[in-house]
């Protein structure tokens, strides 16, 4: 099975993450649940957990021993091994889940398909752990419009490098109709779509720039692999766009959500 390109980048360490997309997922994780419909008593699977901001929530909600979450990332599966005691965290990946049929309410993937190599058999296989009326769920950032942090870096990128690999033309499933098309396509049931929209505040611009420097996901790859001249045009260009902030400043971001009932 093909790797889906920028699915590597993610092999770094949990507290780069933290400072680059982590600050957003754990933003974001609360409206997920809440679209999802995680709640008391509700058995829930994190699927792609990384180092476990939906994971929080849901051990919050529903309790540790009610909880289990996957992630093919090694340093993730410890990350969010040691954060969340008694969630049984295991290492495996969407398409290939390790848990018996009907095991499960609501199995969840926050920020997940657009690095699945293989959508429909994540689908099917988040399907096949659910009990009959559980909820299947997931969510994206719209990488064209609405993940302002990631649309501004590659706007920068592309004015100093026409081939850089912005991933609004790279990854799937982050425009709108797309999950839920993904969805509807198996065999699901009430499938609905929304948009959920949280934001980051940054110290300053270089706290911004740092997040990118640690190398996580296909921007932080990017911009890591560029020799130091063309990577001081990019923070210039990115100040630029950026409006060049002098203090403190705010990004919004915009993920696309869709969900579906197991028959």
């Amino acid at each position: 099975m093909a790797e889906v390109e920028g699915t590597r980048t993610f092999r770094a360490a949990g507290s780069g993450y933290d400072g680059f997309m982590g600050r957003y997922s754990a933003e974001l994780a609360g409206p997920f649940a809440d679209f999802a419909g995680v709640g008391p008593g509700t058995r829930v699977l994190d699927v792609g957990c990384g180092p476990g901001a939906f994971t929080a929530v849901a051990v919050g909600r529903a309790g540790a021993a009610r909880v289990a979450a996957v992630d093919p990332t090694p340093s993730f599966v410890e990350l969010c091994r040691r954060r969340h005691p008694g969630v049984d965290v295991r290492s495996a990946a969407a398409e290939r889940l390790p848990f018996d049929d009907a095991s499960f309410d609501c199995a969840a993937a926050q920020l997940v398909f657009h690095f699945v190599s293989d959508p429909e058999a994540a689908v099917g296989e988040m399907s096949r752990v659910l009990r009959p009326g559980g909820v299947l769920a997931a969510c994206v950032w719209d990488f064209a419009e609405g993940m302002e942090m990631l649309r501004t870096f590659w706007d920068a990128a592309l004015s100093i490098d026409p081939d850089a690999p912005d991933e609004a033309r790279t990854l799937r499933l982050g425009r709108e109709g797309e999950l839920s098309a993904l969805f509807a396509s198996q065999t699901l049931t009430q499938v609905t779509e929304t948009t959920l929209t949280v934001g980051s505040r940054y110290g300053d611009f270089e706290e911004l720039w740092n997040g990118f420097l640690a190398g996580v996901g296909p921007a932080g790859a990017y911009c890591a692999s560029l020799p130091p001249r063309r990577q001081a045009a990019l923070r210039d260009a990115l100040f630029d766009r950026l409006g060049r902030p002098a203090g403190s400043f705010s990004l919004a971001a915009v993920a696309r959500a869709a969900r579906a009932i197991r028959p």
